[in-house]
């Protein structure tokens, strides 16, 4: 392997490795000769935007034939050695103790639900065939959505109703923030405006999770005016949605940015429970673009973070507990949370968690969580360190 580039092998079977390497080209290589000899059934990556996509595509099939690779640009990764500000970030799962399945979605702009459901139906019945009557508990699934699709409510919501119970987290993939071009990799093909989904049953204990740092304050905005398929707030309280926020946290409406949106969070209370919306950006009409759907007459209420090193650690500590010991977390965080995390200067203490508990993921558009789609959330699967009987779950 190249200068910084490092692997990591994993008590369950799976491998990760990370480089920075500045082409794409490059970095596949690197990735290929740090995981190659193990001959893993499927590959997901994270890799940086300005990576050239077909490039990164070709040299996977050049590099790892018979390999199923799936992927999508982020906004930053991590690994089990810390972040990543570009670069490319690969899990390789193993044949041994792992049977995967996946599928893409295409035009998730304009999805037609019910051949969505049959597809993930289909792709559910092709991983129960093989699987035994005590794997149930040991399956889990992943969503990698475009994430300037707008569409991942309606993507979630059937995926979700399809998997029948099986627990979905996921990405949308990011950017940098440049909001111009993320893209989806599967199947030895470059996709825009799509989603995959991967089916995974494996022998070793598996929990999925979600963690937030935020509680709800008394303010509270109601949407007056809004374009709900482009995500965007004109009116907050029958006010300019820019300058009714701005005003409710004491910034400059002149002054919004996405450290102002992260540290100053939005949520919708659902069920008894708060879920962040998030705001993506200020646009010149004094509008409010966000990362989820909004309707016009939400109410939503302006929320306060806590603190997101004691909030992650104890999520990751429970899971700990709970698995007998994590092997490693696949994980998926918004992008807001690094930023809220850099101003408050503890980006260090959130990296040292994600060290000790082996977390590899990359930073998000937004997070999917069973059939719901947040922001500004840690969502993921942890994956025990308990190793199988003998008589193994899987062939």
């Amino acid at each position: 392997m190249g200068q910084g580039t490092q692997m990591r092998a994993h008590l369950c079977g799976i491998r990760t490795a990370w480089t920075e390497a500045e082409r794409a080209s490059e970095a596949v290589a690197e990735i290929a000769e740090a995981v190659g000899d193990a001959d893993p059934v499927q590959i997901v990556a994270f890799f940086s935007p300005d990576y050239d996509p077909d490039e990164l595509n070709r040299a996977f099939r050049e590099r790892l034939p018979g390999t199923a690779v799936s992927g999508c640009t982020m906004s930053g990764g991590f690994s089990p050695a810390g972040g990543l500000d570009r670069g490319l970030v690969a899990i390789a799962f193993p044949r041994a103790g792992f049977r995967i399945v996946s599928a893409l979605l295409d035009a998730i702009d304009h999805l037609d639900v019910e051949r969505t459901a049959g597809a993930v139906r289909a792709l559910r019945r092709t991983l129960e065939a093989g699987g035994t009557e005590e794997a149930p508990d040991h399956r889990f699934a992943l969503s990698l959505i475009d994430g300037l699709a707008n569409a991942e409510e309606t993507v979630v919501s059937a995926i979700g109703w399809a998997l029948d119970g099986i627990p979905l987290v996921g990405g949308s993939a990011g950017d940098d923030l440049t909001f111009r071009d993320t893209v989806l990799l599967h199947d030895g093909s470059i996709h825009r405006n799509a989603a995959v989904v991967i089916l995974v049953e494996t022998e070793f204990p598996v929990q999925i999770f979600k963690s937030d740092n935020f509680e709800p304050t008394g303010t509270k905005f109601v949407v007056t005016a809004s374009d709900d398929e482009k995500r965007i707030v004109h009116e907050l309280n029958a006010e300019p949605a820019a300058r009714e926020y701005a005003m409710a946290v004491g910034l400059d409406p002149e002054r919004l940015s996405p450290m102002s949106f992260a540290a100053y969070p939005l949520a919708v209370k659902i069920g008894g429970e708060y879920f962040c919306r998030s705001i993506r950006r200020m646009n010149a009409d004094g509008s409010l673009s966000f990362f989820c759907a909004i309707d016009e007459g939400v109410v939503l209420t302006l929320a306060q973070p806590r603190d997101i090193v004691a909030s992650t650690w104890a999520e990751l500590s429970r899971l700990d507990e709970a698995l007998g010991g994590i092997d490693l977390v696949i994980g998926f965080e918004c992008i807001l949370r690094r930023l809220d995390a850099e101003s408050r200067q503890v980006r260090h203490g959130i990296a040292d968690l994600y060290r000790r508990y082996n977390v590899v993921g990359f930073e998000t558009y937004g997070e999917q969580y069973r059939s719901m789609h947040l922001n500004q959330t840690f969502t993921g699967i942890a994956i025990g360190r308990c190793v199988p009987e003998p008589a193994s779950l899987l062939p």
